[in-house]
């Protein structure tokens, strides 16, 4: 049965305001159906972004009254019946316009990330992994790049000065992934402590709690990549092992060029 809703939408750029439209609603729709049938019927000009529709591309990431979420997976019947539906961009990057975002900073970050280093003296077919090895960073492969935990996240969130430093959970995350790899022979500790930002980061697992693939991000990446971060800073016994040569002690180098000035400072 089709009721009346009443929603309140963010239109403009970031000096926009909320606009109110009262829209019909059915059983089992979700809140971007209702926001095409706002572009069909009320305001076509509407700008709204999303792809699949289905919860696996991350494309329409928003805020509904003020949680961050997939508007296509947010049901309609699990607001109340008299509850007013608040939908505004992702706080945390620049608005383009109404709900779409400026999300350009996730991929400069990701750009910045050493890329996956596998010994070079290993022939094809010769290297072998434990299941445990396999499985581990599977969980975090399920990442959809909603960027949800990215607009969270109170650290780039509340301080916008810290995007320059601070590459967020989602590429804290992706940096742990090669670090557990068994076959990588990079050494990204340094560079996650100094360059990514992960002193910034205080386990406070807000983006496990928004993740919608239900990723741990906090339990099974972050914290790990802390304890190895401080293992090699901190440790008496990492330490000694790598100045008689027991364990690798070469640090990784960002990638080139993808921070101004980065090689002047080298």
């Amino acid at each position: 049965m089709a009721t009346e809703r009443t929603f309140h939408v963010w239109r403009g750029d970031a000096d926009g305001e909320h606009t109110e439209y009262t829209v019909e609603v059915n059983e089992g729709e979700v809140v971007l159906d209702i926001l095409h049938r706002l572009q069909a019927t009320q305001t076509p000009d509407l700008a709204v972004r999303w792809n699949c529709k289905a919860g696996k591309c991350g494309s329409c990431s928003m805020e509904i009254n003020g949680r961050p979420r997939l508007s296509c997976m947010a049901r309609m019947s699990t607001f109340e019946p008299d509850e007013t539906i608040t939908v505004t961009p992702l706080q945390t990057f620049p608005v383009i316009r109404d709900l779409v975002c400026d999300v350009s900073y996730n991929y400069q970050k990701a750009r910045e990330i050493p890329s996956f280093t596998p010994d070079p003296e290993t022939k094809p077919g010769d290297f072998r992994m434990q299941q445990a090895d396999v499985e581990r960073p599977q969980e975090f492969r399920k990442c959809i790049e909603c960027f949800l935990c990215q607009n969270v996240c109170h650290v780039i969130r509340d301080h916008e000065e810290n995007k320059e430093n601070f590459s967020g959970p989602r590429y804290l995350m992706r940096v742990a992934e090669l670090e557990m790899h068994p076959e990588d022979t990079a050494d990204r500790r340094k560079v996650a402590q100094e360059d990514f930002g992960l002193g910034y980061c205080n386990i406070t697992k807000c983006c496990t709690e928004v993740c919608p693939e239900h990723i741990k991000i906090t339990d099974n990446s972050l914290i790990p990549l802390k304890e190895k971060a401080a293992d090699r800073k901190y440790d008496p016994v990492v330490w000694l092992g790598s100045k008689i040569g027991l364990r690798k002690d070469t640090d990784t180098q960002m990638v080139p060029n993808t921070r101004p000035g980065r090689e002047s400072e080298q």
